[in-house]
C-alpha cells in the first residue's frame, strides 16, 4: 500500500517544462498506456528493492530524455531494462514506447558497473521528472531549485520506504543536494563528460570489486519484455 501511494503521489506533480512519465504521454513514441506501464515498472523496482533488501540507494539528479522519461526508472534506458530485470530479482519491466528500443551511453557505463555488483541497488534521482527547454520536449535541462524543493517530500518519502544503510550519490549536483537527509552519503564522479574511467575506479573501491581489466566480463542480455 505505501508503495502504491508513493507511485500515486509522483503521478500527480506536474511543472511548465517538465515531463511527468508516470502521468504525462508522448504523442510521438509513446503507447497508449505508456504512463500505466512506467507506474508499474516503479512499483515492480520499488517493491524488488524492499523484499530484496537493497541496502544502497544510488541517487543521480534528474531523467533524462532517452532514459526514465520512456522507463519510468532512474538511470535506466530501455536497453538495459532485462539488465533491471536480474538485478532486481526477477522484478517485470516493459516498454512503454513503440519503435526500435532506445540507449542511453550514461546508462550504458552504469549497467556495466551495477551487474558487476551482483546485489540490488534502488536507483533514484534528486527530481524524479524530466526536465526540459520550453518548446523542446525531447531535450535535456538541470532542474531548478524551486523544482528540487518541490519534490524533495518524494525523496524524504522514497528513503522512509527503502531505508538504505548508504547513498551513492553519481555527480556532484547530486551529492550536495542529498546533504542533510541523515544519510551516510558517497559521492562519485559522474561518468559523462570524461568521468567514465573514475566513476568506475570509484564504485570499484566502494564495493570492493576486483580492477575492470581483471574482471570477466558480465553477461549480457538485452531482451525486452
Amino acid at each position: 500500500m505505501r508503495v502504491n501511494r508513493f507511485v500515486s503521489e509522483l503521478a500527480a506533480f506536474s511543472g511548465e517544462a517538465i515531463f511527468n512519465p508516470y502521468r504525462d504521454r508522448c504523442d510521438v513514441y509513446d503507447r497508449a498506456d505508456a504512463p500505466a506501464i512506467r507506474r508499474a515498472n516503479l512499483r515492480h523496482m520499488l517493491s524488488a528493492a524492499i523484499e530484496g533488501g537493497a541496502s544502497t540507494l544510488w541517487v543521480a539528479r534528474d531523467l533524462g530524455y532517452r532514459g526514465g522519461r520512456r522507463t519510468g526508472l532512474a538511470l535506466t534506458d530501455e536497453a538495459h531494462l532485462e539488465d533491471a530485470r536480474l538485478m532486481m530479482g526477477g522484478a517485470r519491466f516493459r516498454r512503454a514506447t513503440r519503435g526500435p528500443a532506445m540507449a542511453e551511453r550514461t546508462a550504458t557505463v552504469m549497467w556495466e558497473t551495477l551487474l558487476r555488483i551482483k546485489e540490488p541497488v534502488m536507483l533514484w534521482n534528486v527530481f524524479p521528472f524530466h526536465p526540459h527547454e520550453a518548446d523542446e520536449p525531447m531535450s535535456n535541462r538541470s532542474h531548478t531549485r524551486r523544482e528540487r524543493d518541490r519534490a524533495q517530500p518524494f525523496l524524504y518519502d522514497l528513503l522512509d520506504l527503502i531505508t538504505p544503510q548508504k547513498v551513492i550519490a553519481v555527480g556532484r549536483d547530486a551529492a550536495a543536494a542529498m546533504e542533510g537527509f541523515g544519510v551516510p552519503v558517497e559521492p562519485v564522479r559522474h561518468p559523462s563528460y570524461g568521468g567514465q574511467t573514475e566513476f568506475i575506479c570509484q564504485v570499484e573501491t566502494l564495493y570492493g570489486l576486483s580492477p575492470l581489466a581483471q574482471a570477466a566480463p558480465p553477461a549480457r542480455s538485452h531482451a525486452l519484455l
